[in-house]
Formats: C-alpha cells, sequence, structure tokens
C-alpha cells in the first residue's frame, strides 16, 4: 500500500490517501483535494492511464475532491457511499432542513445566511462527477477481496474500506484528533435531525474487525494502537462533556456556544462546536451507550474512571 500526502487549505491540514495494485488492477482510496497542487500531484505519482478503481471513504472535500477530475481524465470507476449520493440528490431538501436545525439550536437568521454562503463561496461539498457507482451496490469490492464497514459517527457517509492486511479508515479512526461530529439532516429519512452519538456507539461495536490490522488514516501520520485511538476519542468526548453539563440544560446550543472559551465570529467554525454541544448533550442523556459498546470491546473499564458517579452508575 503507498501512502499520498497533501497539503490542504483547510483547518485538518495535511490529508493523505492511498493506492496500491489488487490482481494487477490500479486501486486508489480518497482523491485528495480539488487544489492544483493536489491535481499536478496525482499527474505526476500515479499512473492514471492504468488506474481501474476509486474508491471514496466520504464525500468530504479533502478526501473526495477531485473525484469529478479522475472521472474526467481516466477510465476509473468512482465509487461512493450510497448516503453521500442521497445528500447530493437532495440538496435543496438537505439545505433547508440543516437550516431549520440550525435556527433550532437558537442561531438568527443572519448566521443561516452566513453559514449558507460559506458552503457555497468555499465548495466544501463539490459535486457529484459525471461517472459513479454506489459502493455499498457494487459487487467490485468484494470481487477485490475488500470488506466495506459503514461507520457513522463523524458523518453518516463513513466507509471504512480493509482486507485481511489493512484498513483504509478515511476520518473514522485518527491518532490524537476528536473529529467532529457533524450536524446534518437525517439522509435516511430527509426529516429530523440525525443522531451522530448514537451513530459512533453503534460503529464503536463494529471495530472489533479491525483487531490485528494496520490502519492507514487520513490525517496524522499513523495509529499505532486501535484501543488508545478509540481510548482518546471517548475519553475527550466524557471531558467536554463535563464543561457543557456545568452550564444551564435550558440553554440553546448557540447560548451554550456564547458562553464557552474561544468564541468565533467564522459561521463555519460554530457550525462545527454547535455539532459537538449537541454530541455531547446526546451522550449526557444516555452515557449508558458509549458505556455498552466500550464494554463489547472490553474497554469499558480504562474509561469508567474517568466518569463523574451520575454517570458511571
Amino acid at each position: 500500500m503507498r501512502k499520498h500526502t497533501i497539503t490542504t487549505p483547510y483547518m485538518v491540514g495535511d490529508v493523505h490517501f492511498y493506492s496500491t495494485e489488487i490482481d494487477g488492477e490500479l486501486v486508489l482510496f480518497d482523491t485528495g483535494p480539488n487544489t492544483p497542487e493536489a491535481k499536478l500531484y496525482l499527474q505526476q505519482n500515479l499512473d492514471l492511464a492504468r488506474l481501474k478503481h476509486v474508491f471514496v471513504t466520504h464525500c468530504h472535500v479533502d478526501h473526495y475532491g477531485l473525484a469529478w477530475y479522475l472521472a474526467e481524465q481516466t477510465d476509473a470507476t468512482i465509487y461512493l457511499p450510497q448516503l453521500d449520493v442521497r445528500k447530493f440528490e437532495h440538496k435543496a431538501v438537505r439545505m433547508q432542513g440543516l437550516q431549520r436545525l440550525l435556527l433550532e439550536c437558537g442561531f438568527d437568521l443572519s448566521f443561516v445566511e452566513g453559514f449558507r454562503a460559506v458552503l457555497e463561496q468555499t465548495q466544501i461539498f463539490p459535486p457529484l462527477p459525471q461517472r459513479f457507482e454506489v459502493v455499498e451496490q457494487s459487487p467490485v469490492p468484494s470481487r477485490l477481496g475488500l470488506s466495506v464497514m459503514g461507520c457513522p459517527g463523524h458523518s453518516q457517509s463513513d466507509l471504512i474500506f480493509y482486507n485481511d492486511a489493512w484498513a483504509v479508515t478515511g476520518d473514522v479512526l485518527l491518532r490524537g484528533i476528536f473529529q467532529a461530529p457533524l450536524l446534518d439532516l437525517d439522509l435516511q429519512t430527509l426529516s429530523g435531525r440525525f443522531n451522530n452519538y448514537q451513530a459512533y456507539c453503534q460503529s464503536l461495536r463494529q471495530f472489533e474487525r479491525l483487531r490485528g490490522l494496520e490502519i492507514l488514516p487520513s490525517h496524522r501520520e499513523f495509529v499505532d494502537s486501535l484501543d488508545e485511538t478509540i481510548l482518546f476519542y471517548a475519553g475527550k468526548l466524557v471531558e467536554r462533556a463535563m464543561r457543557i453539563q456545568t452550564l444551564p440544560a435550558h440553554w440553546s446550543v448557540a447560548e451554550v456556544l456564547e458562553n464557552l472559551p474561544g468564541k468565533t465570529t467564522d459561521p463555519f467554525v460554530a457550525y462545527l462546536k454547535a455539532s459537538e454541544i449537541l454530541f455531547m448533550r446526546d451522550f449526557l442523556a444516555q452515557p449508558d451507550l458509549l458505556l455498552d459498546s466500550l464494554n463489547h470491546l472490553g474497554l469499558s473499564q480504562r474509561l469508567t474512571p474517568l466518569l463523574p458517579l451520575n454517570l458511571a452508575c
């Protein structure tokens, strides 16, 4: 497996994506961002004439940004997560729902309009390539000896691609990073808020399949321990939730954000922080979900000492 690293213009910094040969077919996992530098890198470091398959872990710009370019310039098939395709196909409904959720969080119309302008100006969500297949509906991963695991939590569409040696994990498993659980409309029903916390707890149970595999993350240089990575994330969740717990429960998300350190005027950064606040509140309402999932992995006893008595019981 060959690792490719590109510097991005986004707050996440460098991003990694991967290529390998499977049965003589050149396979790429993620594409890097939609920047001239990333495009030039692909041209110089990948045999685009031989590229056969491009598997996308999730359609965020730093992972998926050049899918349209590869669809236009190569004969490779682009494979996208089913829920990301649904997100693009129902873009107008999703944006209306997301705006409604932000208003319910206590943000005003000017904030919502500013947030929408940021999304449109920065092209955080690039358009669908004209040529693609839905990963979950394709027989190709299985033919190539790949398993596909849906692991929502950061986003609804997160996928892990793995075999008996390695796992390409996108943003699902990152060393020393608490990846933002993004507020969004439930893409399955196109109504109501997607509960990232419940989804993450369900995803945790699946990580058992990855024990013993080399983890190939999208950010930071490596993941040296699956268990330590999970415990770092769970520990940060508890630590940040404790700060939220000290604030009045009747406050809106926007009011909580106003009273936390590091106040920001950037609508997108405020959106990320609001997403985290909802995640923490969902945890505080049902801490047993996290503990049960960690217990499934044999890790709950290492987290319990960090919990206050009212949550550890």
